[in-house]
């Protein structure tokens, strides 16, 4: 599994329509995703899992905000919700022949909460078939969201989420591990604990820490010791320095701030700058209309990526969905 920084052909995005997903707020998303469509699409191409009934309405906002119309694709690929990272295929690269696979796993709306997927478990054989790429299927539950790798052979993951009975409940830890070793090409499987408040995955990874390099790990950090969070990332932090590469080399540990916390009716919302999306030539920053913090999130991305454009995203209204830009896009390696 290539790291998310390596040569990218394309961005995959599922298109938003159910209103559920943002209740009382579902109005601004869709231009939402037209304005993070257009973004992208200055740099690669977009494809996009849409109903035909939904492609008419979608491609008047995508062309009012801007996009390049000859880099955005629509696939006739009906969905239950839009969150691709979890729901899309994970794909993969052979090193040797160059040739990008893709992997489809279960998946079950994260242990089942937000029921009907039916739709969305279909995507991965959708655009195996779409694409004419070769397809491994594993009959095991995994959300794109709750891995990140660096493309050497490690894999970031919380015990939170992959050891939730509400995922594999028939599998060990140790079974788990092999599986991913199996599909994805990692040697090595690096364990975090909990995930940040609010967050309904259980505890995905793209809400906490991110490889930025092959030993280099970006994480966020409460600097708040009266936020829930502190005590949850500060014992990740420690579990971060403990960890060696595999040449026995402490990991070059980037502390990421969080943002203010964030309420919608009275919930709190799992606002991080860790679900940023790297692409070619530039990393889509979640914002939250914190300038301060915003800015110094951008400043330590900035840092991390120095050849690539950070470009702020406003994703106050999309993450009361309970994900931002890491957790509506997947992308296709080159």
């Amino acid at each position: 599994m290539p790291a998310e920084w390596e040569p990218q052909t394309a961005v995959w995005l599922s298109w938003p329509h159910k209103l559920k997903s943002w209740p009382g707020h579902f109005r601004p998303i869709p231009p939402k995703f037209a304005e993070i469509t257009a973004t992208i699409s200055r740099f690669e191409e977009v494809r996009i899992n849409i109903a035909k009934t939904l492609q008419a309405r979608a491609r008047r906002l995508i062309e009012k905000a801007g996009a390049d119309l000859s880099k955005v694709t629509f696939f006739d690929h009906p969905t239950d919700d839009a969150w691709c990272r979890d729901h899309g295929p994970i794909f993969v690269k052979n090193d040797k022949t160059g040739e990008v696979a893709l992997t489809d796993w279960e998946y079950n709306a994260w242990g089942g909460k937000y029921p009907p997927f039916e739709k969305d478990n279909a995507i991965p054989p959708r655009i195996e078939k779409a694409l004419g790429l070769r397809r491994f299927e594993k009959a095991m539950v995994l959300e794109g969201g709750s891995i990140d790798v660096n493309g050497a052979g490690l894999l970031l993951t919380t015990e939170a989420c992959l050891l939730n009975k509400n995922r594999n409940p028939q599998l060990t830890k140790e079974q788990i591990e092999q599986n991913l070793r199996d599909f994805l090409g990692v040697h090595t499987i690096l364990w975090l604990g909990d995930g940040i408040v609010g967050d309904d995955t259980d505890g995905h990874i793209d809400d906490l820490s991110r490889f930025f390099s092959t030993d280099g790990i970006l994480t966020v950090v409460e600097r708040n010791r009266r936020d829930k969070n502190h005590g949850i990332l500060e014992e990740n932090l420690e579990r971060l320095r403990g960890l060696r590469t595999p040449a026995g080399k402490k990991f070059k540990i980037v502390e990421l701030p969080m943002p203010a916390p964030r309420y919608c009716e009275g919930q709190r919302l799992p606002a991080s700058y860790a679900n940023f999306l790297v692409i070619n030539g530039a990393v889509l920053m979640p914002a939250f209309r914190q300038p301060k913090r915003d800015a110094e999130a951008a400043e330590v991305l900035q840092s991390c990526f120095p050849g690539r454009e950070i470009i702020p995203v406003d994703c106050l209204e999309l993450v009361w969905g309970l994900g931002t830009l890491h957790c509506i896009s997947q992308q296709q390696p080159a």
